[in-house]
């Protein structure tokens, strides 16, 4: 069996946690195949839009266009074909561009690599890319959805008819939480057809610590201490903790990621008075990020949508509970006192409410870690496998 995995999130040297989340799943799906004698083989498509300069000074557009023809990750080949994604008017042609701009290299790529199926990721505009190429290679195609490509995009006309268009055309759709096949259901899709393969977690990366004092003291988390997890971006919600710590004194808050908002985020935390507070630990790779789960008391995640939000069962891996806000599939993970607690209204009051709750009576940090336990990634793999075989059925 030879998939195809087409997404623009995907990691590239440039820019090497971007779409790591599909990454990792490609790597346990293969993990998967070979520890159950199923035969795989997997290739990558990450197309990139097209920047003329190659330098920082042009953030993420200049990263871009530093992106190399092919690349390699974790030993899988990857390609890296550009599209035209043109400034405003980007959001309602790019499927067709990325379509027109990955064509040729998967023709190239079907001639020396005949693959049977593509396994595109994001419905919008990924996965409406991947079935205009389908058609036009004549291979099936699965869509996953995964957040705002379901959460947000279909509130837009044009790219709500191309949405319910692919979803129609898929040999398969895949949602990683069941709040995310309500809202394809919504769009007129079949319940029957949308199957739900949620996220799991590496439980052999991110693991509790041997000395959690050490680590504290390494790290200096010498006070109750809070994560915020994610892309600096509105959506994740990184402000709204920050808004809280005026009501939780002594907590401290390290912030992990980068973006657009780095700025404005240390500029609210010194207009609230709570700057010494807070630290920005910027992006982190697993094995750093895996020590700040471990050491720290809770992780606080106050998106405002969300599909299946990876850090969540990386902190309860890490032992570490969390408190998040109950918006779409986040109420699927976090499903038990073990895990931690949500909160409801989207506030900074009613998030520190909820943080003085966790930190004055927290779960066994054994307990955490078992609950997430639950979410090992064997099933996931096992079903995308049932799906493609039922798709590919001169398959073994």
């Amino acid at each position: 069996m030879r998939i195809l995995t087409f997404s623009t999130l995907f990691p590239n040297p440039q820019m090497p946690y971007h779409g790591i989340f599909v990454a990792r799943r490609l790597a346990q799906l293969q993990s998967y195949a070979q520890a159950t004698g199923l035969a795989l083989e997997s290739r990558v498509v990450a197309p990139v839009p097209w920047f003329p300069v190659a330098s920082p000074r042009f953030g993420r557009y200049g990263r871009w266009g530093a992106v190399a023809a092919q690349s390699e990750w974790q030993g899988f080949a990857v390609q890296h074909p550009r599209y035209l994604l043109l400034p405003k008017i980007g959001m309602s042609s790019a499927p067709w561009m990325l379509a027109r701009g990955a064509y040729a290299p998967l023709k190239r790529l079907e001639q020396s690599w005949p693959f049977d199926l593509i396994d595109a990721h994001y419905m919008y505009p990924d996965g409406v890319a991947a079935i205009l190429l389908g058609r036009w290679l004549n291979k099936p195609v699965v869509i996953t959805s995964r957040g705002t490509d379901l959460n947000l995009i279909p509130n837009y006309t044009l790219p709500r008819r191309w949405i319910t268009w692919a979803a129609a055309e898929a040999a398969g759709l895949v949602t990683v939480c069941a709040a995310l096949k309500a809202s394809l259901v919504g769009l007129g899709v079949a319940p029957s057809r949308v199957t739900v393969l949620r996220n799991g977690v590496d439980l052999q990366t991110f693991t509790p610590p041997l000395d959690r004092q050490a680590l504290r003291d390494k790290l200096a988390m010498h006070h109750p201490t809070l994560l915020s997890v994610g892309h600096l971006i509105p959506r994740k919600g990184h402000e709204l903790v920050i808004a809280a710590l005026p009501q939780l004194p002594q907590v401290q808050l390290v912030v992990c990621g980068e973006g657009p908002m780095l700025a404005e985020l240390k500029a609210t935390a010194k207009r609230l008075g709570v700057a010494p507070r807070v630290r920005f630990a910027g992006a982190l790779a697993a094995a750093s990020l895996k020590d700040y789960y471990g050491a720290a008391d809770a992780l606080v995640l106050a998106s405002d949508r969300e599909g299946w939000a990876n850090v969540l069962l990386e902190s309860m891996a890490c032992g570490t509970p969390v408190v998040a806000s109950s918006v779409w599939g986040t109420p699927e993970v976090v499903a038990s006192p073990a895990a931690g607690r949500l909160f409801t209204p989207r506030t900074a009051q009613a998030l520190a409410t909820e943080v003085q709750a966790l930190l004055a009576d927290p779960p066994p940090r054994s307990a955490t870690r078992h609950y997430a336990e639950g979410f090992a990634w064997h099933s996931t793999s096992a079903g995308q496998f049932q799906m493609f075989q039922a798709i590919l059925p001169h398959q073994p």
